[in-house]
């Protein structure tokens, strides 16, 4: 079941979210889109994180996202991208007209059944549904551990998530791949970042104060960040990689 109260949390979000959000790796990109299309759709755009890995690789390239301001940034950094305000439940184009649907960081905030039928809807026959999250590096245990502060019912292993591991109806199994990487970001980013996630935006004045600071206490304890203004921090992209059948 969607947290409607989470999920809506970002349709005033947009600069800042853009600005200390992790991107993608074009490892991911190219997974999904391995050689040049027709259409690609970037459903759940946002402010663009993942649609920018896909320029160049289609000859229409097209973003729904249902937060105006999120979608106006991503507007003001890619103007060869066709722009709709819509969502993965009614999206705003017609049958059969792309080739490939790619959700980055959003599948769980959609209501799955609804919204698989519609991106099967758009996609053209034997089309290809792209699904790819971030997630912390198990191994890194001071961005594992802030991650609990915002996502309590977190375990230790950090399993992929869980929207990705059922079969979608209208869909085949997905090809799942994990992709490891790495950042560099400021101490003052980083926490900046957790500020963009759902539930610290969602989260009362005081709540929200309180999570920051656990997860200063986490950073100045930790033996790999503690007194460093600039850390090395490891990510994991999972990607599932989908075919529509009939």
């Amino acid at each position: 079941m969607v947290d409607e109260t989470l999920a809506e949390s970002f349709l005033n979000a947009g600069e800042d979210y853009d600005r200390f959000r992790p991107g993608f790796p074009d490892a991911a990109a190219d997974l999904i889109v391995p050689r040049p299309v027709g259409a690609v759709l970037d459903l759940g755009a946002g402010t663009g994180k993942f649609t920018e890995r896909l320029v160049g690789r289609a000859g229409r390239l097209i973003a729904v996202e249902p937060s105006e301001q999120m979608l106006a940034v991503l507007q003001t950094k890619m103007t060869v991208v066709e722009t709709h305000v819509g969502t993965a439940e009614r999206i705003p184009l017609a049958d059969a007209t792309v080739d490939v649907v790619t959700v980055a960081q959003a599948f769980h905030w959609f209501d799955r059944e609804p919204a698989c039928t519609e991106i099967r809807r758009v996609l053209v026959s034997g089309g290809t549904l792209g699904l790819l999250w971030n997630r912390a590096d198990p191994g890194c245990t001071w961005d594992r551990a802030c991650a609990r502060v915002a996502h309590p019912w977190l375990s230790d292993e950090m399993p992929v998530s869980n929207a990705a591991q059922e079969l979608l109806p209208g869909f085949s199994e997905p090809v799942h791949q994990e992709i490891p990487w790495r950042e560099c970001i400021t101490r003052a980013d980083y926490i900046a970042r957790w500020l963009t996630v759902s539930t610290f935006i969602a989260a009362s004045d005081t709540d929200r104060a309180r999570m920051v600071a656990e997860v200063e206490h986490i950073l100045d304890t930790d033996a790999a960040t503690a007194g460093r203004d600039e850390f090395d921090l490891p990510q994991i992209t999972d990607v599932f990689v989908y075919r529509a059948v009939d």
